[in-house]
């Protein structure tokens, strides 16, 4: 495949590691964060959360949001801090009813039909997103000097998905056939969604956001044609939308799940990262990858929780496989409750003590 130049990326290489990477440099030791870095595995975590009665209050106080993004930035140091909220709270902005049930997740008002797009609407969305900008600024000057602030926002789909399935959903029936059976109504759900995401983002830019990150959580769902559709075409519009306003601010998308339409992805999205899943072959990425743009991942969660020699083994081998290029180290997916927190602590003296 022909791959686009990236000699604009190589001619910026701004002083923080995330940034120098997402440029297009290529680092003796990558700089690494973690997806979910902030959440229940780690006690304070837990601690604050209580504080705040319900998930969507912690996400919408912003001293207890800026709390838990600064907890693990604390414990660890690194490179990177994302911004804590959820990718519910761009639904809860356009008026659709959202809320977290303990022990079963996110649920939300169901749309049916594309009759029931007129229950949404973009006019309070930045009013109802001031809790998340005002915790972006305070983040913005709270951070130490050499850690870079990830805004970030759910794509179009994997948002959709949850507004059409009322929550999460094993085989997307209702979004998918609403898609199939009238992809022009489903087009307009895209759209305005889009417009959404592209806004929300900007805003987390001129709060503070130094990079953003796009999460298509559940982009494996589609065959190819459908994936292009309602997943690659989207997630491009967002990255024009931000790159017009905000030309130096790095983009990272996670289609998870992509698998052999990753480099369309890398090739077409126009963003400066791309975050592999955990099922990307290093040696294919590596490849196919890592010329046109900066890779991110993909270690296995659940080796976070294994530890030990497994642990040691995997991220050395990731290292070591993705270090000719561009890179920064992450998981394939986020960070699950039961981690041991001693273990993300292992994982960063392995990456970080390694030889230079």
């Amino acid at each position: 495949m022909s791959q686009p130049s990236r000699t604009a990326n190589e001619t910026a290489k701004p002083k923080k590691l995330l940034l120098r990477a997402l440029a297009g440099e290529t680092l003796s030791v990558p700089p690494v964060w973690l997806m979910r870095q902030a959440g229940r595995y780690l006690p304070e975590y837990r601690e604050t959360r209580q504080k705040a009665g319900g998930f969507l209050q912690l996400c919408f106080t912003p001293d207890l949001a800026t709390e838990v993004t600064l907890q693990p930035i604390r414990r660890y140091g690194f490179d990177a801090a994302i911004l804590f909220s959820d990718i519910l709270v761009i639904p809860h902005a356009l008026g659709q009813k959202v809320w977290f049930q303990e022990g079963e997740g996110p649920k939300l008002e169901a749309l049916a039909d594309s009759a029931d797009l007129r229950r949404l609407s973009l006019e309070a969305l930045h009013d109802r997103l001031e809790p998340v900008y005002e915790t972006v600024d305070r983040l913005s000057t709270a951070l130490p000097q050499e850690t870079t602030l990830i805004g970030f926002a759910g794509a179009p789909w994997t948002v959709a998905s949850y507004m059409i399935e009322g929550g999460s959903s094993k085989d997307f029936q209702k979004a998918k056939t609403w898609a199939y059976g009238d992809p022009e109504g489903f087009q307009r759900l895209i759209d305005l969604l889009i417009e959404a995401t592209s806004r929300y983002l900007c805003r987390q830019v001129e709060a503070g956001a130094e990079t953003l990150q796009v999460f298509d959580s559940w982009a494996s769902v589609w065959p190819e044609t459908a994936f292009r559709r309602w997943c690659l075409d989207p997630m491009a519009a967002i990255v024009r939308r931000v790159k017009a306003q905000h030309p130096a601010v790095p983009v990272i998308l996670f289609p998870r799940g992509a698998g052999p339409l990753y480099p369309a992805v890398a090739a077409e999205a126009g963003a400066d990262g791309l975050s592999l899943d955990t099922t990307v072959p290093l040696s294919w990425a590596a490849k196919e990858l890592q010329s046109c743009v900066t890779v991110q991942g993909n270690l296995d969660p659940i080796l976070l929780v294994a530890g030990g020699e497994a642990l040691e083994a995997a991220a050395n081998d990731i290292v070591t496989r993705l270090s000719g290029g561009p890179f920064v180290f992450n998981l394939g997916h986020g960070i699950v409750p039961q981690t041991p927190p001693e273990h993300v602590a292992k994982l960063l003296d392995i990456i970080r003590s390694r030889p230079s």
